[in-house]
C-alpha cells in the first residue's frame, strides 16, 4: 500500500467512526420507540436475504456494527480497512463501494436510517467474506469445463464467528492461507511495481533468433532478459552463450523446450507484457480461492497447462511425471475438478465411451464390418457379437445397440494400468501405448482422460503406503495378464487444476500458456465484475 493509499484508508476509517458516533448521538429520544424503529428497519432491510434475516431474527435484531462503544467502533474500522484493501487480492473494489456506504451514513437522520446502515454493513461484510475466501465468480458459469465444487462456507456462520472474534484478526484470516496464495500476492505486487516503472522495456522485433546471430534485435532480446532477471548486465550484441543460457532459464520457467533457441513459441512468451502476466496472476488468485480447502496431507495434483501429474506429501512434491491431457476441441478438453482416488486397475480393459463408439467407430464399421478389429463388440448382456452377422449401416448414433471393449494387452488404449477416482465425467489417469507424445512440448491429444508418462512408477509411489515391496507387488499382478482391481487402503485426493501462473515449492515463479483459453474467459468475467490492473509506484 502506498503512503497516499494508507492516508486515504485512515481518513475513511475516521470518517466512518465520526459519522456513526454523531448519528447515534443525534438519535436521542424515547428508548423503546427507538429500539422498535431500529428492529423494524433491520427486519425490513434484511428480508431479501434469508441468511441475514435468520441471523438478525435469532439475535433479536441486535446491532453488530452500529452500537455505541469500542467493540462496535473496532468492527467498523476493521471492515473499512478490509474493504479499502480489496485490490491487493485482485478483487473488484466497485462491489464494496465504501464511498457510497459513508455517504449513506452521513445522510442518516433517524433510527430507521441507522437500521438500514446496520444491514448494509452486514451485506458488505458477507459479500466480502465469501469473495475473498471462495471467489467472486461461479466457475461453471465462466467455462463449462470448470466443474469444480467450490467449498462455500455457511454465510450466517460468518457473522456469528465474527461477533465472537477480534474483528481485524477475523477479517485478515478469511483469505486463503496456502503458500501458493501468499506467494501469488507477492508476485502480483512485484508485477504492479514493474508496471509502475514501465515494464520490461521494448518487445523484441523479431519472429525468432538463434545462437550466433547479431544485431539490434539481439540487443533488445538481451535487454529484455536482463530486465526479467534471467541474465546479468551485458553489452553483447551477439547471441552468445550467456544469452543462450538465459533463454534456457526462461524456457524452463515457462514450460518450453529448453533448447536455448528463441524460436517462434519462445519469442511469443518473451514478448508477453507485464499486464498479461499480471492478469494471469490475478486469475490464479481467484482459482486458488476456488480450492480454499484442505487438499490432503498427501494428494495428487494434475496441472493441465503444465502437462504434469504430481504426488504431494505435506507440501513437498515427492513424485512427478509428464502427462497428456484432452485435445483442445469440442468435448475432449479435460475438465477441472477434485475427487478421491480409490483404486487402480492393473491389466485394464478399455470400455470405449459411447461418444467414441458412435462418432469414431460406427462410421468405420458402416464402411467395413471388420474395422477396428482389436475392439470387441458386445450386446447388452456382455456377449461378444459376430460382426459378420450385423448390418451396421442400419444404425444411427442414437440407435446403435452395442457396446465396445478392448481386452487387456500392451496395445490397450489404457496401457497396462489405470488409476480410478470414480466420477460422472468418466475421467481417470492411465498408461498409454503412445509413448512418443510425451516428447512434445504441448501435450493436448487425448479424449479427456489424463495419460501418464511413468505410470508404473506412479503406481509404486501410491502402493508404497500399503506394502513394503510396491514394485514386486505390482509386477506380480501385472504378469498374470488378468484384469485386477487393487484398492488403495487410504484413498488419495486428486485435484485437476489449470494454472497459467504458479509458484513452485522453492519459490520460483512460473508461467504457462492458456491452452484452452479458460483463463482468458475468467479474466474477462473478472474485468466485467470490476477487477482492474493497477500500477504501483514507490
Amino acid at each position: 500500500m502506498t503512503l497516499f493509499q494508507h492516508l486515504r484508508f485512515l481518513l475513511r476509517s475516521l470518517i466512518l467512526v465520526w459519522v456513526l458516533i454523531a448519528t447515534i448521538g443525534l438519535l436521542s429520544g424515547p428508548a423503546e420507540a427507538q429500539v422498535t424503529a431500529f428492529k423494524q428497519a433491520v427486519a425490513e432491510a434484511a428480508a431479501s436475504d434469508s441468511d441475514l434475516a435468520d441471523f438478525y431474527r435469532t439475535t433479536g435484531y441486535q446491532a453488530v456494527w452500529t452500537g455505541e462503544g469500542g467493540t462496535y467502533r473496532d468492527r467498523r474500522a476493521a471492515l473499512v480497512r478490509a474493504l479499502s484493501n480489496v485490490q491487493v487480492h485482485g478483487l473488484p473494489a466497485v462491489r464494496y463501494d465504501v464511498d457510497r456506504l459513508i455517504n449513506q451514513m452521513q445522510t442518516a437522520r433517524s433510527t430507521r436510517d441507522l437500521g438500514l446502515v446496520e444491514v448494509e454493513l452486514s451485506k458488505l461484510f458477507l459479500r466480502y467474506a465469501r469473495d475473498i475466501q471462495t471467489g467472486v465468480l461461479t466457475p461453471a458459469r465462466v467455462d463449462s469445463g470448470i466443474v469444480r465444487e467450490v467449498p462455500y462456507r455457511d454465510r450466517a456462520a460468518y457473522l456469528v464467528n465474527f461477533t465472537n472474534s477480534a474483528p481485524r484478526r477475523f477479517l485478515d484470516g478469511l483469505a486463503p492461507s496456502s503458500p501458493q496464495y501468499r506467494n501469488l500476492l507477492k508476485e502480483k505486487l512485484r508485477l504492479e511495481q514493474l508496471l509502475g516503472r514501465g515494464g520490461w522495456g521494448q518487445t523484441v522485433p523479431a519472429g525468432s533468433l538463434k545462437p550466433g546471430q547479431s544485431g539490434n534485435s539481439v540487443a533488445i532480446l538481451r535487454n529484455r532478459l536482463i530486465a526479467m532477471g534471467y541474465m546479468g548486465r551485458s553489452a553483447t550484441q551477439t547471441y552468445d552463450g550467456d544469452i543462450q543460457a538465459a533463454v534456457q532459464k526462461f524456457q524452463a520457467t515457462h514450460g518450453l523446450s529448453t533448447d536455448g533457441v528463441a524460436g517462434k513459441g519462445t519469442m511469443a512468451e518473451i514478448n508477453k507484457t507485464v499486464e498479461e502476466r499480471l492478469r494471469s496472476v490475478i486469475v490464479a488468485l481467484e482459482r486458488e480461492r476456488w480450492i480454499n480447502m484442505d487438499l490432503g496431507s498427501r494428494h495428487i495434483l494434475v496441472n493441465q497447462t503444465d502437462f504434469s501429474a504430481k504426488i504431494v506429501d505435506n507440501g513437498r512434491v515427492t513424485f512427478q511425471t509428464r502427462s497428456v491431457i484432452g485435445k483442445n476441441t469440442g468435448d475432449r478438453r479435460s475438465p477441472e475438478f477434485s475427487d478421491m482416488m480409490e483404486f487402480m486397475v492393473i491389466n485394464p480393459s478399455w470400455y470405449v465411451p459411447r461418444s467414441i463408439v458412435t462418432k469414431e467407430y460406427l462410421p468405420k464399421l458402416k464402411n467395413n464390418p471388420n474395422a477396428v478389429g482389436h475392439i470387441e463388440i458386445t450386446d447388452s448382456r456382455g456377449r461378444r457379437v459376430n460382426r459378420s452377422a450385423v448390418d451396421f449401416t442400419q444404425f444411427s448414433a442414437r440407435s446403435f445397440p452395442y457396446a465396445m471393449r478392448q481386452p487387456p494387452s500392451k496395445r490397450n488404449a489404457l496401457g497396462l494400468v489405470k488409476f480410478m477416482f470414480p466420477n460422472k465425467y468418466n475421467i481417470y489417469l492411465h498408461d498409454t501405448p503412445s509413448k512418443n507424445l510425451f516428447d512434445r512440448e504441448s501435450r493436448a491429444f487425448s479424449h479427456g482422460c489424463i495419460r501418464l508418462a511413468d505410470p508404473f512408477d506412479f503406481a509404486y509411489a501410491l502402493l508404497a503406503e500399503q506394502t513394503s515391496d510396491p514394485k514386486g507387488h505390482f509386477n506380480r499382478i501385472l504378469n498374470t495378464g488378468k484384469e485386477t482391481k487393487v484398492t488403495l487402503k487410504q484413498p488419495v485426493p486428486v485435484h485437476i487444476i489449470y494454472r497459467t501462473a504458479m509458484i513452485t515449492e522453492n519459490g520460483q515463479v512460473e508461467y504457462r500458456r492458456d491452452i484452452y483459453g479458460r483463463d482468458a474467459r475468467i479474466w474477462k468475467a473478472l474485468d466485467d465484475a470490476g477487477v482492474a490492473l493497477r500500477a504501483v509506484r514507490g
